[in-house]
C-alpha cells in the first residue's frame, strides 16, 4: 500500500472523547484565497498545503499521534489584490488568528505545526509562532516550497494542481509571465504589486507542466516534511527543519 493511501486522522471527523488522554501533534494547513494566473484556481495554495500535510501524516502513521486540522484558507495576500477573487485578511489579522488558534489548540494538543502554502503569509506566521514559543508552547511552521520552484502560477504550481485537481486547471488559458528571478523583481513587486509586474498574475512559465512532475514534487515535499517532523528541530524564527531559503522569504511580497 502506498503511504498516501492511508487516510490521515482529521480533526473535523473526531469527537472530544476521541482526543481525551491524548497529546497529538496537529498539522494545520495554511493557504490563501488569491489569484493564480488565468489558469489556476484561487485556492491553489490551500490545496497544496493540505495535500503535503496529509501525505506526510500518512508516512508517519504508526510512528506518531498526528491529527490534520481543517485548513485556514485565508491569508495575507495584499500583493495580489489587484486581481478580482483575491481575499486578504492582512498580516495583523493573520498573526492574531494564528496566535489565538495556537493558544486554544495547544491547551489539549502536544504540538502544533503550521504547514504553509503561501509565501506572503511568512511575516505574520513567523511572528505568531515565535510568540507562541515565547509562551512555552511547542509550535513551529514549515513552508511548501520544492527546490528550484518558480515563484507564482508557473510550471511548479501548475504541475502540482494538474496532479491534485486537474479539472480546475484551465490549461488553454495558461500564459507565461515574468521569468526573471524573484530577487530581481522584489523592489517592483513591493512598489507596484504583482499586477504591476505581471498583468496576468504569473511569475514564471507554466509551459511543460504535467501531473507526473506534480507527483514528484509532492512526494519530495512530503518526504522532507515527514523527516523534519521526526527530527523536530525548530529555528529561532519558529521554522521546522532547515533555515529558510532566501527564495521563500522574498516570495512574501511585503504588502498589508
Amino acid at each position: 500500500m502506498r503511504p498516501e493511501a492511508v487516510d490521515p486522522i482529521r480533526l473535523a471527523d473526531l469527537t472530544w472523547p476521541d482526543l481525551e488522554g491524548r497529546r497529538p501533534l496537529v498539522l494545520l494547513p495554511l493557504g490563501s484565497c488569491e489569484q493564480h494566473g488565468p489558469h489556476l484556481p484561487l485556492d491553489t495554495d490551500t490545496v497544496v498545503a493540505t495535500a503535503v500535510a496529509e501525505r506526510a501524516a500518512a508516512r508517519l502513521t504508526g510512528q506518531l499521534d498526528l491529527v490534520i486540522a481543517p485548513p485556514q484558507a485565508y491569508g495575507a495576500s495584499g500583493e495580489h489584490e489587484g486581481f478580482p477573487g483575491t481575499v486578504s485578511i492582512g498580516h495583523a489579522a493573520l498573526r492574531l488568528l494564528l496566535t489565538e488558534t495556537g493558544r486554544s489548540l495547544l491547551r489539549w494538543a502536544g504540538r502544533l505545526l503550521v504547514v504553509n502554502g503561501h509565501g506572503g503569509n511568512l511575516a505574520s506566521l513567523a511572528g505568531a509562532v515565535t510568540g507562541l514559543r515565547g509562551e512555552s508552547r511547542d509550535a513551529a511552521w514549515w513552508p511548501c516550497v520544492p527546490p528550484g520552484s518558480d515563484a507564482h502560477a508557473g510550471r511548479t504550481e501548475t504541475s502540482l494542481m494538474l496532479r491534485l485537481r486537474p479539472s480546475a486547471v484551465r490549461t488553454e488559458r495558461a500564459v507565461a509571465g515574468s521569468t526573471e528571478p524573484v530577487e530581481q523583481l522584489m523592489d517592483r513587486l513591493v512598489a507596484e504589486s504583482v499586477r504591476g509586474v505581471s498583468p496576468f498574475g504569473v511569475l514564471g512559465d507554466p509551459a511543460g507542466a504535467g501531473p507526473e512532475e506534480g507527483e514528484r514534487l509532492l512526494d519530495r515535499m512530503a518526504d522532507r516534511l515527514a523527516s523534519d517532523i521526526l527530527d523536530w528541530r525548530v529555528s529561532g524564527q519558529g521554522r521546522l527543519g532547515l533555515p529558510v531559503r532566501r527564495l521563500v522569504a522574498v516570495r512574501a511580497g511585503g504588502r498589508r
